[in-house]
Formats: C-alpha cells, sequence, structure tokens
C-alpha cells in the first residue's frame, strides 16, 4: 500500500514537513510506502472556473502551466491514502496549497477517483488557527468522499522555527497516534476488498439557491 503526503509549507523541512515525518514513520513501521511531495514552494495558479474538466472527464485540470498538479492529481488517483499538510497562513491554508487543492479536488470530485480512499489532514501553528485551518483541509476530504482517521485530538501541532514542534509533546503524540489509526484504517480497506461491497455511488446532485 502507498499513501502520498503533501507539505503545502514554503519551507522544504519546516514544522509541516517534520509533522508529516512523525505520521508517515507510523505507516512505515506497518510496511506502508509514503512520498512526500513538496508543493509549498511552487508557483500554482488558483482554479479558473471554467468547468472544462466536467466536460473533459479526463482526470486532468486544463491549465497547462504547472502541469505538476495533474502529475500530483495522478498519484492521488494511483495512492491508497492521502495526507493533506499546511502551516496557517492568517487563520487558513497556505496561499499555494489552497491554489493547488481547489484545482485538484475540483478535477477529482467530478470523477469520484478517491472516493473510499483513506484520508487525513495535518496543521502545523504558532499560536493561533490551526483548527480553522485543519477544518479547511477536512472539507476537501470530505468533498470526495474519502475516510478519515482519527487521533486523540485535532491534528494540530505547534511551533515557531523549524524543528520547535519537538518541544510539543502532545502534538507529537497527536501525529503518532494519527500515523497508527491510518496504517489501522488502510488495513481495514485493504483486507475488505472483494470481501465488503461498497456503497453504491450516487450521481451528484446541484442544487442553486436563487431566489
Amino acid at each position: 500500500m502507498k499513501v502520498v503526503a503533501f507539505n503545502g509549507s514554503p519551507k522544504v523541512n519546516g514544522n509541516t514537513r517534520q509533522a508529516i515525518d512523525i505520521v508517515a514513520a507510523e505507516l512505515k513501521k506497518e510496511g506502508i510506502e509514503v512520498e512526500v511531495i513538496h508543493v509549498g514552494n511552487k508557483i500554482i495558479r488558483g482554479c479558473l472556473a471554467c468547468g472544462q474538466c466536467r466536460v473533459k472527464l479526463d482526470d486532468r485540470c486544463i491549465i497547462k502551466d504547472d502541469n505538476y498538479v495533474n502529475e500530483w492529481i495522478q498519484k492521488m488517483k494511483e495512492a491508497d491514502g492521502v495526507i493533506l499538510g499546511s502551516p496557517v497562513h492568517y487563520s487558513a491554508i497556505a496561499g499555494t496549497m489552497k491554489s493547488f487543492l481547489d484545482r485538484a479536488f475540483y478535477v477529482m470530485g467530478g470523477s469520484s477517483m478517491l472516493r473510499n480512499k483513506v484520508g487525513a489532514s495535518i496543521v502545523a501553528v504558532r499560536r493561533s488557527g490551526g483548527i480553522p485551518t485543519f477544518n479547511q483541509l477536512n472539507n476537501f476530504l470530505n468533498y470526495c468522499e474519502l475516510t478519515m482517521p482519527t487521533s486523540n485530538y485535532w491534528n494540530v501541532i505547534h511551533g515557531t522555527a523549524p524543528g520547535d514542534i519537538e518541544q510539543d509533546e502532545e502534538g507529537k503524540q497527536i501525529m503518532r497516534v494519527l500515523g497508527k489509526n491510518m496504517a489501522y484504517l488502510l488495513k481495514l480497506v485493504e483486507n475488505g476488498k472483494g470481501k465488503i461491497e461498497s456503497p453504491e455511488l450516487e450521481p451528484k446532485t446541484y442544487t442553486h439557491f436563487v431566489r
């Protein structure tokens, strides 16, 4: 099995990446491969709201200038699990990560390619805004019907400079427990294939609230 993790921080080895590594260490103990992709240092434009991905249904965004977005979408499609990691910027997801998620999940929501995979969100924060950012990341996972593992608290770890999270003992435990629970859930899903039938996929209903 394989999990692909996305580091939404501009820093290649900042607290977000180090939190991902704590979760990844527990997954690797269970024989699960983890690939970490650095999103936060890339130039990624926002969604154009053109709707072409819903017309073409080829699991690709029409924007070609930053084609690594489409490469990452395919990696999520092939993986068994997904981790979304972001620092907090003004009580929200980091901008580059948000642009990537807006485009990727709009594409994937149209095809339901992530449905019933396992997905988790993690947040690194200096002081405040961790829970709002955690909830925002979870919105993407919920939208595409991923199954979400839990920890013994919300998946937020604290630190300012890279490495500060080493002083957050509770935060590190949260990440370890998350990794263990994610590995457990991944194995449950894998062992259930061919034995437990997946719920029938319902076509998406769209409602417009125009008065």
